[in-house]
């Protein structure tokens, strides 16, 4: 696509120069066809600016930009700054006057305006709110500069626009579309030239957009769910679209935007076959889409499947859009059901970077009839962009009633969003701080590299003095390969827990945690993990995750373990590893699982916990064939692992944040106990009471995460209730959090329950198992702390404290009902034989989906490994 790339002359960056009148008398034509006139928009701001030109300059679509004597009020000058107008090519006449009518913008790149230093258009704003920012650039000829080489960034008040940017090659023209929110009445334009360098511009527009244009929220598609607070993001236009129809130019956009041809984006474009209806069929609904969001020329034009000739008649219609793949992207989709006779024949699905957008997507139920706009919006994260492109499909689905398989596409928007920098070209903020993770060198920090290299040297010094102290050492003296022995005293007495009499020889200079003062747990050798392991057999292997393999140990006592090694190769390491000790070692509780020790020696990170005979909870809910859990056994779980909960954040003084509840991370003992297990993710709170939250980057298992934790990557505590809460719905309807192979509305289950709880239907959706023994108080106190944990706003969750009390009094209403029957009770066989059952699962389930990162995947039912879902 690279060399057709160039001609995307509104959305891509830039085209042949002499090729925009080609364009432009195509648009001419379609134009006359036509004959219908865009609905009008008038806009309170309305800035028009042709640069450096002599005269205003009028435009085919009846937009008159200002001269550059009428716009020298909205620029700050001083006596450093040139200004100029450029020589004109040969073969190009300008306007003469403001009444000569031009046949298209290409006037706009006749001129410009030369800055040496920084320079700032300043103009006022009547209605805050969305506006469109253009800039047209192309680097003309002059006598005494050479446009080509000139570099600059172009930011506004607090957004970067362009940073470091040129044209190279004086053949192209390039365009700039920005969708950006003001909030202020004034608003600043920026042109900064890099050092021995200057900036130039051709014609700015600055246009008030519609209040409702872009609103605040969109679908999420990786990962799933909705994504609120489109509003804080800045917009580049990066693709406008009109599938299956022409270019649409500004004179008949209600918006004075360019829809470009889909042609040269469509996959296989021999299994398109273009549809159009006349304009004036096309009725825009009394709420959705209107004449603003797209004109009727998009939504009466579209590509549907054609007779192809291939095998398999279900394929997919394809869009494939170069982006840059650092940056997130709002996506909008136009849809009008053109191809139809009769209502509820088309269902489709839309999918986004091989990700389910849409299941079965229907028109007629959503617009109510045939030829009507809707639209979608999607927001597609930059990790799901790692092949650089937007691709986007359409195919049929298997619900379609039409005996021929059908999908259609009207339109496509793509925008880039501006990332955490406030920026949409790299990582510089509008202050010219740089926020990636490595910052140019300053005075402090060339001082701080010189103080590390003093520490690093010292280091060696101590290095060698620790190998000359060790070839000094007694005959019997074992060296030890671990990270620890690095950083803990070298005489520390060391005490086997397997067993008093250890097999293994070693000198009681072991380095040990415990003897450090650090009280991490009790240090294990390799050899005695070895012997606990029968040499870390596979048939001992009960839970495989992220981190490693589990494996069941006994010591020389008869004591059961659950040993998990670390894999070499794991995106999980040693930040894991310390954090995992260092939580648990401050930790002790009867609802959390007890780490008893660890093992570094010889590179590897090995974790030594209690055994927990029963397995991860969700093992009891779905996906195994273990008994059912009875709803008063469900109660007594949710209450141990809230107590788990509630004291991780209150046990301390800073408190501490899970950061991954799950059902595969509640373990359950032989009495059915709930404990709390796996800290690896953990996180100590705020450290002081004036600040109210943690900000870190976004970890955790998708389904369970909490949204404004991911919208603003700042952790609280109130993020575990929000992950407790869908444990609560897990439990009670026992289903995956994520189910991706259930329709679109249904995948998430938090989305899910609550919509059939405020609908009235949330029995429907409760686990068979259970239903008719839950007493009609006690599902109501449950679901309200349920739904309570769920609410949008950390501030309006309650604390593990309040869920806690709201779990024991469902307990305290279930137990009072005469209709209180266990069908899972917990009798004296049904223990007898859990082991045997626990064992036979795991046969079954040894390994973890390692490509699920959804964290859907059925985990050991004797000690199951977390899975990482990032």
């Amino acid at each position: 696509m690279g060399g057709e790339a160039r001609w995307g002359w509104r959305k891509l960056d830039s085209i042949p120069f002499i090729g925009l009148c080609s364009l432009i008398l195509a648009s001419l034509c379609f134009d006359v066809a036509l004959g219908i006139k865009s609905s009008s928009y008038t806009p309170a701001d309305n800035y028009l600016i042709n640069c450096g030109a002599p005269d205003s300059t009028l435009l085919d679509d009846g937009r008159t930009f200002k001269s550059d004597p009428q716009s020298a009020s909205y620029l700050s000058t001083d006596e450093n700054i040139l200004t100029s107008i450029t020589s004109l090519p040969k073969n190009v006449s300008p306007s003469s006057s403001s009444s000569s009518s031009s046949s298209s913008s290409f006037l706009l790149y006749l001129t410009a305006r030369i800055f040496n230093h920084e320079s700032m258009y300043r103009f006022l704003v009547f209605r805050p709110g969305r506006h469109w920012l253009r800039l047209y650039f192309y680097p003309l000829p002059h006598s005494t500069y050479s446009l080509t080489s000139a570099t600059f960034t172009v930011t506004t008040d607090n957004i970067v626009l362009l940073h470091g940017f040129s044209v190279k090659d004086s053949t192209k023209s390039v365009f700039k579309e920005y969708l950006i929110n003001i909030t202020s009445d004034k608003f600043t334009l920026k042109f900064s030239p890099m050092k021995n360098s200057f900036a130039f511009i051709n014609a700015i527009e600055l246009v008030s957009a519609p209040d409702d244009l872009v609103t605040d929220s969109a679908s999420a598609v990786f990962p799933v769910g909705d994504f609120n607070g489109l509003d804080d993001h800045a917009f580049e236009v990066s693709y406008t679209l009109n599938v299956g129809g022409p270019i649409i130019t500004p004179k008949n956009d209600t918006l004075w935007r360019t829809w470009l041809p889909d042609g040269q984006f469509m996959i296989f474009p021999h299994g398109a076959k273009n549809v159009s209806v006349p304009p004036d069929i096309i009725k825009y609904p009394d709420g959705g889409a209107t004449p603003l969001t797209a004109p009727h020329w998009v939504y009466a034009t579209a590509d549907q499947m054609a007779e192809s000739g291939v095998s398999n008649p279900n394929f997919n219609l394809t869009w494939e859009m170069n982006v840059d793949p650092t940056f997130s992207y709002l996506i909008r989709l136009h849809f009008c059901d053109i191809v139809s006779k009769v209502l509820n024949e088309l269902y489709f699905n839309v999918y986004v970077n091989g990700m389910l957008g849409v299941s079965s997507l229907d028109l007629s139920t959503l617009t109510s009839g045939l030829g009507i706009p809707y639209y979608k919006d999607f927001v597609i994260n930059a990790s799901a962009i790692s092949n650089g492109s937007v691709i986007i499909q359409v195919g049929p689905s298997s619900t379609s009633r039409s005996s021929f398989p059908n999908a259609i596409l009207n339109g496509v928007e793509v925008m880039k969003m501006s990332n955490s920098a406030g920026s949409l070209d790299g990582l510089f903020s509008s202050d010219g701080t740089y926020r990636g993770r490595h910052s140019r060198p300053t005075l402090k920090m060339k001082i701080a590299v010189g103080f590390v290299i003093a520490l690093g040297v010292t280091a060696i010094a101590l290095l060698l003095l620790g190998v000359l102290r060790r070839l000094r050492s007694p005959k019997g003296y074992e060296k030890q390969k671990t990270f620890s022995s690095w950083l803990l005293p070298l005489n520390a007495s060391h005490c086997s827990f397997l067993s008093s009499k250890s097999k293994s020889s070693r000198s009681t200079t072991f380095p040990s945690f415990v003897s450090s003062g650090l009280n991490l747990g009790q240090f294990f050798t390799l050899n005695e993990l070895h012997e606990a392991t029968k040499s870390f057999d596979e048939q001992a292997v009960i839970g495989v995750g992220g981190f490693g393999k589990v494996y069941l140990g006994e010591s020389e006592d008869g004591t059961k373990l659950a040993i998990k090694r670390g894999n070499p190769s794991s995106s999980q390491g040693i930040n894991e590893f310390q954090t995992e000790i260092q939580m648990l070692s401050k930790l002790r509780h009867r609802h959390l699982v007890s780490l008893i020790g660890y093992c570094d020696e010889q590179s590897e990170m090995i974790l030594v916990y209690e055994y927990m005979a029963y397995g991860p909870l969700r093992d009891h809910l779905y996906g195994s064939s273990l008994p059912h859990l009875s709803w008063r056994q469900r109660l007594e779980i949710c209450i141990g692992a809230a107590r788990g909960l509630h004291y991780l954040h209150t046990g301390s003084a800073q408190g501490i944040i899970h950061r991954d509840v799950k059902t595969t991370n509640i373990l359950l003992d032989e009495n059915f106990g709930a404990k709390v297990s796996d800290f690896g993710l953990s996180k100590a709170g705020p450290a002081s009471l004036d600040q109210t939250h943690v900000s870190t980057a976004v970890k955790g298992s998708f389904g369970y995460l909490d949204p404004e934790y991911f919208r603003r990557q700042q952790l609280t505590e109130k993020s575990d209730v929000y992950s407790f809460g869908v444990v609560l719905f897990e439990v009670l309807c026992a289903r995956p959090a994520l189910d991706p192979a259930l329709p679109r509305e249904q995948v998430n289950l938090a989305e899910w329950a609550m919509k059939q709880h405020r609908k009235g239907l949330l029995e429907s959706i409760i686990d068979p198992n259970i239903v008719g023994t839950i007493t009609p108080e006690s599902l109501r106190k449950y679901v309200e702390a349920a739904e309570k944990c769920l609410a949008e706003y950390g501030v309006d969750r309650p604390s593990m404290g309040d869920v806690l009390w709201n779990l024991e009094y469902a307990l305290q209403l279930q137990g009072t009902s005469p209709t209180n029957f266990d069908p899972a009770d917990n009798t004296e066989a049904k223990v007898a034989n859990m082991d045997q059952l626990c064992r036979k699962d795991s046969e079954k389930q040894l390994i973890v989906d390692s490509s699920d990162d959804s964290g859907l995947a059925v985990g050991s039912p004797i000690f199951a490994e977390k899975f990482q879902g990032r």
